[in-house]
């Protein structure tokens, strides 16, 4: 399963965002470090299914949309120097290798200083949060680096080992590949036994921008000055206007049955009568929704997925004329898979044995037969042929 880190400072509503995301039960309070102990729960991305195309009705998807899980890891607020180990830094950045990407939750408010503590709506700017985060991973990296770094040049001079399968060796447990590692050297491009410290620190956020995918999520957009929001939208479209703490309220609702909501829409239908505070509380997010198109929190996590980590949703069946699996259901599961992914890899995904005994795969769109190293595409629907 994929899993994606949520990070950010205390106080930048990331524990309601999380919430609001898996709706697992958390603390949530208005002071620093509410998380000392990294949550898990399970957010899910939301995808069109694929019946529709089809012509079929399958029981898996919600009006047309297939949700698929992922797992979402909440770790520790992130505070300056947290790559010396202020704050709960050690356990931040140690959790935070586990991911694939990361959203950094920021408080566009403005409404608290880098440690987390209230100043007020306006006072902080929020473009100072998300350099911040980037300047401690890049520290983080810097630190491991340094700490091993004449043991990998006196290799290097020594064995005519290669510098980059050293370096991804030393920064395996960061998360950082070969690949990473390479590209890294290629753009510094200076003989690594001639590094200064400068050259270093530049490599390693040359390590950190390549390897982490991080998404911002502009957080509390509810209450932030309009100012706060477009320059933090200017930044690209790698950041989000989100409301954490309005999807929390609209899937509440709609799970006690008060209001009908799809995560990442713009509207929800009322099905019960309301009282005045849960209709006053409902106009609001209906504005927001008709400004911004939705709370955010859905979008976040897509872009996360479809866009940063380009993964695909491929259907396996087992029947290629019904679309159903050995029970009749109509497609049944759907996988995430990374772009360019073939039918081997996606057996593997179903079972190890089917991988093992993999023979051949049929695109249960054309009813037609696909090569080995066949590309998968988002929205297949593949039959697996194997000997078990």
């Amino acid at each position: 399963m994929i899993t994606i880190g949520l990070a950010g400072k205390p106080n930048s509503g990331k524990s309601t965002f999380f919430k609001a995301a898996t709706l697992a039960d958390v603390a949530i309070a208005n002071y620093p470090f509410t998380t000392i102990e990294p949550n898990v729960g399970i957010a899910h991305v939301k995808t069109e299914c694929v019946c529709r195309q089809l012509d079929v009705e399958c029981e898996r998807c919600i009006e047309g949309w297939r949700f698929i899980p992922v797992e979402l890891i909440d770790v520790a607020g992130l505070v300056p120097d947290a790559h010396k180990g202020r704050g709960l830094g050690n356990e931040f950045l140690d959790t935070l290798r586990q991911a694939e990407a990361i959203i950094h939750v920021v408080d566009a408010s403005g409404s608290t200083d880098p440690d987390g503590n209230e100043v007020g709506i306006g006072t902080h700017d929020p473009l100072n949060d998300i350099e911040f985060l980037k300047k401690e991973l890049t520290m983080w990296i810097y630190g491991l680096l340094k700490k091993h770094w004449e043991r990998i040049t006196r290799r290097i001079q020594l064995e005519k080992a290669l510098p980059h399968r050293l370096i991804s060796e030393q920064l395996l447990g960061a998360g950082i590949s070969e690949y990473h590692a390479k590209s890294a050297l290629m753009a510094i491009h200076k003989d690594i036994s001639k590094y200064t410290d400068e050259d270093l620190r530049e490599l390693s956020q040359v390590l950190m921008e390549t390897s982490r995918k991080i998404v911002v999520a502009a957080n509390k957009a509810d209450i932030a000055p309009r100012d706060n929001i477009n320059r933090l939208l200017d930044l690209g479209d790698h950041v989000v206007a989100t409301s954490g703490v309005f999807e929390y309220a609209l899937r509440m609702a709609a799970k006690n049955g008060f209001i009908s909501y799809i995560p990442g829409e713009k509207d929800f239908k009322i099905l019960k009568k309301l009282n005045d505070r849960q209709a006053e509380v409902l106009d609001k997010i209906k504005i927001f929704l008709d400004e911004f198109g939705s709370t955010g929190v859905q979008k976040v996590i897509n872009k996360v997925v479809f866009e940063e980590l380009s993964y695909i949703v491929v259907y396996p069946v087992e029947d290629e004329n019904k679309y159903t699996d050995s029970n009749g259901q109509v497609l049944p599961d759907a996988f995430l898979l990374k772009e360019g992914a073939t039918p081997r890899d996606l057996a593997a995904k179903v079972h190890t044995d089917l991988e093992k005994h993999f023979l051949y795969a049929v695109d249960a769109k054309t009813r037609m037969r696909v090569s080995e190293d066949y590309h998968l595409q988002h929205n297949d629907v593949i039959k697996i042929v194997a000997t078990v």
